[in-house]
């Protein structure tokens, strides 16, 4: 009669657990809907520079070492280290949820009686004991396996978060980097073109003094060595910022930073892409929002699971005597089993409200998760269409600073023999600075949607 009713008991748990099993993960089939990146320069095959180590794309041995010594330095990356030590302590709780709690106890217990007792009218008694209890819940709705992949799932994620803050800090020093080269050069310019303003301004001094131009022609040339010096100035103060920036980049005090010349910067690869769905295993920023999925989605296994009885195991034994030179005696000894069945009935909607949030919360990590895949497909576009966009510049810009000095060499020629006012002279100089400025901006755009595309890629990292 009790193999039956066991049997019986157990059928019922088999029909239970076929009811609710935990789910196994599978990623979303919809996640990745469109077929390729919005450009017209896409490649067909699955080759991608995300792959490169960085320091085959960044040659520059200054700024290597300057990416080498953000790597070890940068605040971001050192929090994110410790976020990983804080998942791996979880990760490691996990592992243990499959094991027995056991606990130790000494107690003292001192009782008051009344003047009649069992006790022989002793006034008072004490018991002495020591015990150990053990406690264990019988996994059979997953919920300690959900639990475990959960938390193995947040440790994946703190781990990519950690390889994003890597791919974004690389990227982010290339590019300060070479908008300090792109600075350089700027003030290389105006500096040369401060002093030739300054031997133009004498020299149309001596020709006012000739009489071939008048003060207003002087006051002009004036104003345009002025113009210059106040753009030098302007120059000089955002090399600067940008070199407190790249400092703190590296996880120094603002400092001044040694550097190269644009004109040695040569980041000759293939713009590679890839296909759209290598950005779930190249970008790490996508790779921690599946893994905040996963995570969120045992975690609903883990609330689904509370609405299920819950079958535990306890023991108790140790040692227990009034006296305390008795205790360690074989008649102290006791020992307590139980076996225990507990359904939830009535708890103030706990566990629904639990199983609702994390329904909702799961929602939210797939909307992150698909939001993380749209934007990084834009990002690559983004970068694809500023890189096209940036080398057609540079062309045009190259032939509009050309035509400018050309056309300032003739103005000037036709000054000198009376053909020209200098006021035709002073435009086509300055046209000949802002084209030669706006140049060098053209050359920094596309250095910029290199490493654009590099970090939209999810380069960098490993």
């Amino acid at each position: 009669m009790k193999f039956i009713k066991g049997a019986v008991i157990a059928l019922a748990f088999l029909t239970l657990q076929s009811c609710f099993v935990a789910k196994d993960y599978k990623r979303p089939e919809t996640i990745v809907e469109a077929q390729n990146y919005r450009t017209d320069q896409l490649s067909q095959d699955t080759l991608t520079i995300a792959t490169l180590s960085w320091k085959e794309l960044f040659t520059d041995p200054i700024l290597q070492n300057y990416i080498e010594e953000g790597l070890q330095n940068n605040m971001d990356i050192r929090v994110a280290l410790q976020q990983i030590r804080i998942a791996e302590a979880y990760v490691k709780q996990g592992k243990a949820g499959y094991l027995p709690s056991i606990n130790g106890n000494a107690k003292y217990t001192h009782q008051e009686l009344p003047a009649t007792n069992q006790f022989g009218n002793v006034s008072s008694i004490g018991q002495y004991e020591l015990s150990a209890g053990l406690s264990w819940e019988a996994d059979i709705w997953g919920k300690i396996r959900s639990t475990k992949r959960a938390s193995d799932a947040s440790y994946l994620q703190t781990v990519a978060a950690h390889q994003a803050v890597k791919s974004r800090l690389i990227g982010n020093i290339a590019s300060v980097y070479y908008q300090l080269l792109a600075l350089d050069e700027q003030i290389r310019i105006t500096e040369e073109t401060i002093e030739t303003r300054s031997k133009g301004l004498e020299t149309t001094q001596a020709l006012k003094e000739a009489g071939n131009v008048t003060e207003v022609g002087v006051k002009q040339t004036e104003a345009q060595l002025y113009t210059a010096q106040g753009i030098l100035i302007d120059l000089k103060n955002q090399a600067r910022l940008l070199e407190n920036t790249l400092s703190i980049l590296m996880g120094s005090a603002p400092r001044m930073v040694e550097r190269s010349s644009l004109e040695n910067q040569t980041l000759d690869v293939s713009l590679k892409t890839g296909i759209p769905s290598q950005l779930l295993r190249n970008r790490p920023d996508v790779i921690a929002a599946e893994y905040n999925l996963i995570n969120a989605f045992e975690l609903t296994n883990v609330a689904r699971a509370g609405f299920y009885p819950s079958l535990t195991l306890s023991a108790t034994g140790g040692l227990q005597n009034i006296e305390i030179d008795n205790l360690f005696n074989a008649n102290s000894l006791f020992a307590t089993i139980i076996g225990g069945l507990t359904q939830p009935i009535f708890n103030k909607r706990q566990i629904r409200t639990q199983y609702e949030v994390s329904q909702a919360k799961q929602e939210q990590a797939y909307l992150d998760f698909r939001y993380a895949i749209i934007n990084a497909s834009k990002e690559v576009s983004d970068a694809l269409y500023s890189y096209q966009a940036a080398t057609e510049k540079i062309a045009v810009k190259q032939k509009e600073y050309e035509a400018y000095t050309l056309a300032t060499g003739y103005s000037e020629e036709l000054l000198d023999n009376g053909f020209a006012n200098y006021l035709e002279v002073l435009t086509a100089q300055e046209n000949a600075l802002n084209s030669s400025l706006n140049l060098i901006n053209a050359k920094n755009s596309q250095l910029q949607s290199i490493v654009d595309l590099y970090e939209a890629l999810g380069g960098g990292w490993q």
